[in-house]
């Protein structure tokens, strides 16, 4: 039986070959701790510092200026947590935007619960925080804020240069999570003017289990975890140096590629989406028309829920409901609840996320696939 077509690439992609052969020496013969003083330890750090140079270039970033996690979840709770143990004796007061991943409004929540204040500021009906919405938040005990760069349901980019101008000015840190953005669209540290920034290896065709965290130099930011003195102290524990140069890899890949990444992504999501709506009356996009991933196209089919939709067509397509952290639940997403969907119309709204690896081929056969099971469904 062949594989059914894979559309859920905002859910994790699969590994480049060029990573995976990037990997593979350093799972066999160069298995040296870069914290070592012989000769495996010290080709194992030179390697690890190569794969942060590659990181910090996908994103305008000094080496120096990147921390590398086990995942985004981890950096988005050393950014949080970590500004947090800096600043909480002078300034105690979070701003987070209503669509944020559970990786962002989990510990802000938690922060909130050790007594902290949270603000989570509204966005509109097409998933975008409002500039004004930011400044109406913010106080004069805010330490920062944190608007995710990419909406990883919907696809909808948020205004960060815009949040930026308005939080440099009243010395407020800002933080982005990056982990949808990086690899589909330009994403530059300093023209989005954050000082601290999230990146997910497996989101851009590095392995699962690698993250990092961007921190502008001079951004002090306390450790939450203990041991010795790694990645500046701030992440204790032996480097995964195979996915760590993995991800160095993809970065390099990843910035190399973008434009026609970009362009390629951007024409089978149109393609997609222009298949789907000719032949099913009442399809309803959910996000942003413009400002939106390029691959990313999260839509509503009306008569039907999602989940029976999928459950129908599931030998033809591999998608999802929404977030893969939390997308076997029949609720309402929190992502659709802060844009103002309906019940109904959230009933039936599906993630539909193509890649660099997807063919124009499969877009029309996945496109076919999908409307033949919506037809079967929404007659029953």
């Amino acid at each position: 039986m062949n594989a059914p077509i894979y559309l859920d690439y905002n859910a994790t992609t699969p590994v480049a070959p060029e990573v995976a052969d990037a990997m593979l020496p350093f799972l066999r013969e160069h298995f040296g701790n870069p914290s070592s003083s012989h000769p495996f330890g010290r080709f194992a750090a030179q390697a690890v510092a190569e794969a942060r140079n590659q990181v910090a270039a996908l994103i305008g970033a000094r080496g120096d200026e990147i921390v590398f996690t086990g995942c985004a979840t981890e950096a988005n709770n050393l950014a949080l947590l970590g500004i947090a143990r800096a600043l909480g004796d002078t300034k105690r007061h979070l701003v987070v935007s209503a669509i944020e991943h559970p990786a962002v409004m989990a510990p802000a929540k938690h922060l909130q619960e050790e007594g902290w204040s949270l603000t989570v500021v509204p966005v509109d009906g097409f998933g975008r925080v409002s500039p004004p919405d930011i400044v109406q938040a913010l106080r004069p005990d805010t330490a920062l804020v944190s608007v995710m760069h990419a909406n990883n349901e919907i696809g909808t980019i948020q205004p960060i240069q815009e949040i930026s101008h308005i939080t440099r000015e009243r010395g407020v840190l800002l933080h982005t999570d990056a982990a949808q953005s990086a690899g589909k669209i330009p994403v530059n540290v300093d023209t989005l003017g954050v000082d601290l920034l999230t990146l997910a290896g497996h989101k851009f065709y590095a392995t699962k289990g690698v993250g990092a965290l961007y921190i502008r130099q001079n951004t002090l930011v306390r450790n939450i975890s203990f041991g010795a003195d790694h990645e500046h102290g701030l992440r204790p524990g032996t480097e995964n140096v195979p996915a760590i140069v993995g991800f160095g890899v993809a970065a390099r890949l990843a910035r190399e590629r973008l434009p026609q990444a970009t362009r390629h992504l951007l024409e089978l999501r149109d393609q997609l989406h222009d298949l789907l709506i000719e032949a099913i009356p009442g399809l309803i996009l959910n996000g942003h028309p413009d400002q939106r991933l390029p691959n990313t196209l999260h839509v509503s089919f009306p008569g039907t829920s999602g989940r029976r939709l999928l459950d129908q067509v599931s030998q033809i397509v591999a998608a999802s409901l929404g977030s893969a952290c939390h997308s076997e639940h029949d609720a309402v997403s929190g992502v659709l609840a802060a844009i103002g969907v309906d019940s109904v119309r959230a009933a039936g709204a599906v993630r539909l996320s193509v890649g660099t690896m997807t063919t124009p081929d499969e877009v029309s056969r996945a496109a076919n696939g999908l409307i033949e099971a919506w037809r079967t469904v929404a007659s029953l």
